[in-house]
């Protein structure tokens, strides 16, 4: 990989491969090997598009929708986002705020782009999503990293968040819930936040909440529906977590309509418009019944409680929490690492160990390097509770041969 990096563009040279989609194409070429993988890797649901979801599509197709759409959104979609914003989150947000990306992850890189200059710093808690990172580096910001603690279930305290900020801090990343964690920061935590930001008015906040219909407790809070930062609040959403819909490629952003106008400008030169018969589907999922959604939040609900209670019987040296959204575990699994493996070799770091688990018992997991720890192996429970009790039981088998 380093020898093509160096074939093209320096800029590529700042960052890694994404961690997790590196781990998942490792899964992907075991398995065509004829290698039988319990991966736990991508944070993607398992669960089939909602059947009016894809009846909505299906129209759009036989009514011939299939032209270029504006580069902002349909319109439709545009107010339809808005309203959901409204709805769920209590954002006032109006059509104008609104631009639909090809993904939030778009939508993120969309939004960086267009409000970050070089030199700008950007604070980033720690642990956080692969892609935040390279987002930054690739604006030329410069990013503040923020060690956060178990203590404090991985979430940024409101002390570490004054003690960063500089006359050059332009931006706050807030992920809740989070990925890689799952943690959900209470209505109280997100409050305290956004009193030290009351103070910093040249201080924006990117908002990633695209699990925010994917959480465990009613309580949630947006930080843009506080009205002191509402106009210096980007929000990201869109319908691949909570609607299962990840190969639909539809993410939007709420923004303040000055930045919504540059980002369609960006937008525009980059892919223009989002997929049309896509977008019309995800009309239908913002828009219509939510049922299929809450009923597989429950889902992953139950999951969850089994696969923590399988791994604090069965595995009790790792450190866990229980997450309040998202369909992660992030323990710490420092207990293993130093150890040495029955031939004889080291597990050096949490890439040895999730390397050693891939290897010995054939379950695939993300070291925490990409996210910005050192301690923590990332699991995703979007499957099957068969997968994950036979997961439980090999990684235990093999771990406790770690001498």
């Amino acid at each position: 990989m380093s020898d093509v990096v160096g074939l093209g563009a320096k800029r590529l040279a700042l960052f890694e491969e994404s961690q997790t989609l590196a781990m998942a194409a490792k899964v992907r070429e075991l398995q065509q090997k004829g290698q039988r993988i319990l991966s736990l890797t991508l944070g993607e649901p398992d669960f089939d598009t909602p059947q009016h979801i894809k009846k909505a599509a299906e129209r759009a197709i036989a009514e011939n929708f299939t032209h270029y759409p504006p580069v902002a959104g349909i319109p439709e979609l545009r107010e339809g986002v808005a309203f959901f914003f409204q709805k769920q989150f209590q954002l006032p947000y109006t059509k104008e705020n609104i631009i639909i990306s090809t993904g939030a992850k778009q939508s993120l890189i969309n939004a960086i782009m267009c409000l970050l200059d070089p030199g700008d710093e950007v604070i980033l808690p720690a642990p956080y999503w692969v892609s935040y990172l390279p987002m930054i580096q690739m604006a030329e910001a410069i990013p503040i990293v923020v060690s956060t603690s178990t203590n404090t279930e991985l979430k940024i305290t409101p002390q570490q968040l004054e003690a960063v900020i500089t006359p050059k801090t332009k931006l706050f990343i807030l992920n809740s819930p989070s990925n890689p964690s799952g943690a959900l920061y209470t209505p109280q935590e997100i409050q305290e936040l956004a009193t030290v930001l009351e103070k910093y008015p040249k201080v924006y906040i990117l908002a990633d909440e695209i699990y925010a219909l994917v959480r465990y407790i009613p309580e949630y809070k947006s930080i843009g529906s506080i009205p002191s930062l509402f106009e210096r609040t980007i929000t990201i959403n869109g319908v691949s977590k909570a609607f299962s819909m990840t190969g639909w490629r539809i993410g939007f952003m709420g923004a303040p309509k000055w930045l919504a106008k540059l980002c369609e400008k960006y937008q525009g030169q980059i892919t223009s418009g989002a997929n049309s018969i896509a977008q019309k589907a995800a009309l239908a999922a913002v828009t219509e019944d939510l049922t299929p959604t809450y009923e597989m939040v429950a889902t992953f609900k139950k999951r969850r409680d089994i696969f923590v209670n399988l791994l604090k019987e069965q595995i009790p040296d790792f450190q866990i929490f229980l997450p309040q959204g998202a369909f992660y575990l992030y323990p710490n699994v420092s207990a293993f690492l130093g150890k040495r493996t029955p031939d004889g070799k080291v597990i050096e770091d949490v890439e040895s160990l999730t390397l050693y688990l891939l290897e010995k018992a054939q379950v695939a997991a993300v070291s925490g390097k990409g996210f910005g720890t050192s301690e923590h192996i990332r699991f995703s429970y979007a499957c099957s509770t068969q997968i994950l009790e036979e997961a439980v039981v090999k990684m235990a088998k093999v771990l406790y041969q770690l001498q």
